[in-house]
């Protein structure tokens, strides 16, 4: 090709490609790879702006929040080889999360390829089985095409992460490019048979309850579907870490179906004659362990609504599939006539009973309760405030007694990635700086991308992150309790002093040791106007939000005994 400068470089026709289909916002970790990238962002700082991270898996993080709060993809750059294997995890997130989200990696030069070159990866290999699409654009002017591909395979069927690798030849080279118009997302419907069939199922039923769950979601399928939910007086559940697809303080919310699930809850999913599970997929996370229902056949009638074909069949066999797009199935459910609601009007009061139940503070060792904490945060916080969380057993306070408002307001990685929360509030606040952000992280998990608050710091976004610090992975000390109880090894940790830490940076830091103390350390926090770490030092004991470390370890004692 030519290399006419009065034409356009690969970097430029990718990032005006990227402007094309709406992209307003990109998370990087800058690479001498994607350099003709960069040159060209700068000349669309006004429209696409970029935040600069500081590794890789935190750029990638905020990319996959940015997925989740906005149903459109989060754009990621990151550079190759290490870069591309720290955004890894991102990219994982995005897979198990069902969120629309594009990684770009930058590659090495065509001339050099299969040489093992500098940092050489083949992505194809390395993603293949981790995003929905891995391709690499080897010529400029495919570029248009390749990247509205893209966009319409990260947010049609069951959304979900691409993976796209830059050589850095191709992006350096000189051409034209046809241009495209921006994506639309693609995605089944109901027809009128399957909810004719549903609504039937409703009327046979005695002890439904639904299920809500996974990725696509809008405000407007959250509206209808609580409109089904009211023409029916349907008990509403929601998978793990998707709490916020229903107002946890409706009427006929049921609570969350996860790691940690309340025994009555656990209970009344048992005893229900019908499952109506829409858009989740009942992963291991929210069926404890494939244990909650019977595989591949439940004793309960079974109606499974999800966006992926592929996943309709895939470890229960159900009654009624109906493969959909949840928009499109909400609003035909928000019309179907009402089931005869009038048989279980008891059952629905008594599920949302048990869920007010189980929020109501607990009794711990030490001078620090987290779920008094929380339950102050329930009152305090506007509800339309974002609540992120990292992965660890911390993570159980949060989700048992704060009381999700719909929709966008958690953000939480069900595929159990530590490290998410810190990096999750940063993209956040760059969405909706307007709204409060508020990141829950263990000492251990705050420790793996807790250098994104130099993030926040540089572009001024004032988050406030709640360390619990109980000296160790708390999650890992656990399960090693119940297995080699008394036999501690390889889970304390030594941390530093994150009050210090979030003032070195530039930040506002706080310690919190007493229940009492909180409150105005919190309003201390926000008043600053700075990103704020709140440490939260709790009694090692205190492992979960149902029992001690201590009693764990008693009863495999026990047992073993």
């Amino acid at each position: 090709m030519t290399q006419d400068a009065g034409l356009p470089h690969g970097g430029k026709i990718l990032v005006d490609a990227l402007v094309t289909h709406g992209a307003d916002l990109a998370f990087c970790v800058p690479g001498e790879s994607y350099l003709a990238v960069l040159d060209a962002l700068h000349d669309v700082r006004d429209k696409l702006p970029l935040i600069v991270c500081r590794q890789e898996g935190g750029a990638a993080f905020m990319a996959e929040a940015y997925g989740k709060l906005t149903g459109r993809p989060g754009i990621c750059f990151v550079t190759r080889g290490p870069g591309a294997s720290n955004a890894s995890i991102g990219v994982h997130t995005a897979q198990q999360d069902s969120t629309p989200m594009i990684l770009f990696v930058g590659q090495i030069g065509g001339d050099v390829v299969e040489r093992d070159a500098f940092q050489e990866v083949d992505y194809r290999r390395m993603f293949g089985s981790m995003a929905k699409w891995v391709a690499q654009i080897d010529r400029a002017e495919r570029i248009p095409e390749m990247i509205s591909h893209a966009f319409h395979v990260a947010v049609s069927g069951r959304p979900g992460p691409v993976v796209l690798a830059l050589p850095e030849d191709m992006l350096t080279t000189r051409t034209t490019a046809p241009a495209t118009e921006r994506y639309h997302r693609v995605a089944a419907s109901p027809n009128m048979r399957d909810m004719a069939k549903m609504r039937h199922l409703l009327q046979l039923a005695r002890r439904p309850i639904m299920i809500l769950g996974g990725g696509g979601w809008t405000p407007e399928a959250c509206a209808n579907i609580q409109r089904f939910a009211e023409r029916n007086h349907l008990p509403v559940a929601c998978a793990f870490r998707r709490q916020d697809l229903f107002d946890n303080l409706h009427g006929l919310y049921a609570g969350d179906v996860g790691l940690g699930i309340a025994p009555k809850l656990q209970q009344r999913l048992q005893q229900a004659d019908l499952v109506i599970c829409v858009g989740a997929r009942l992963g291991e996370a929210t069926t404890n362990g494939y244990t909650l229902f019977d595989v591949p056949r439940m004793k309960q009638r079974f109606v499974h609504v999800h966006p992926g074909p592929e996943e309709l069949g895939h470890v229960y066999q159900a009654d009624l599939m109906i493969n959909s797009g949840m928009p499109e199935f909400a609003e035909a459910a928000a019309v179907l006539g009402p089931a005869e609601s009038e048989n279980w009007v008891e059952w629905a009061e008594g599920a949302h009973a048990d869920y007010e139940e189980s929020r109501a503070p607990v009794a711990v060792p030490g001078p620090v309760n987290p779920s008094e904490i929380v339950t102050w945060l329930a009152k305090r916080l506007p509800r339309d405030a974002i609540v992120t969380n990292g992965a660890g057993n911390f993570a159980g306070w949060v989700h048992r007694f704060y009381p999700y408002a719909p929709m966008r307001t958690q953000l939480g990685p069900t595929n159990g990635a530590m490290g998410y929360g810190v990096p999750a509030a940063v993209g956040a606040k760059a969405v909706h700086p307007d709204r409060m952000v508020v990141a829950f992280a263990g000492d251990g998990d705050f420790m793996m991308n807790g250098q994104e608050l130099a993030t926040a710091v540089q572009y001024g976004l004032p988050i406030v992150i709640i360390v619990i610090n109980n000296g160790m992975y708390g999650t890992i000390r656990m399960h090693q309790e119940r297995e080699y109880p008394a036999r501690v090894h390889g889970t304390a940790l030594a941390n530093p002093d994150f009050p210090a830490l979030a003032r070195a940076y530039g930040g506002h830091g706080e310690l919190v040791e007493a229940t009492a103390d909180f409150p105005a350390a919190f309003e201390r926090a926000v008043a600053s106007g700075k990103p704020s770490i709140i440490e939260v030092r709790i009694d090692p004991d205190v492992i979960t939000t149902r029992t001690t470390l201590t009693n764990i370890r008693a009863k495999a004692q026990q047992t073993a005994g």
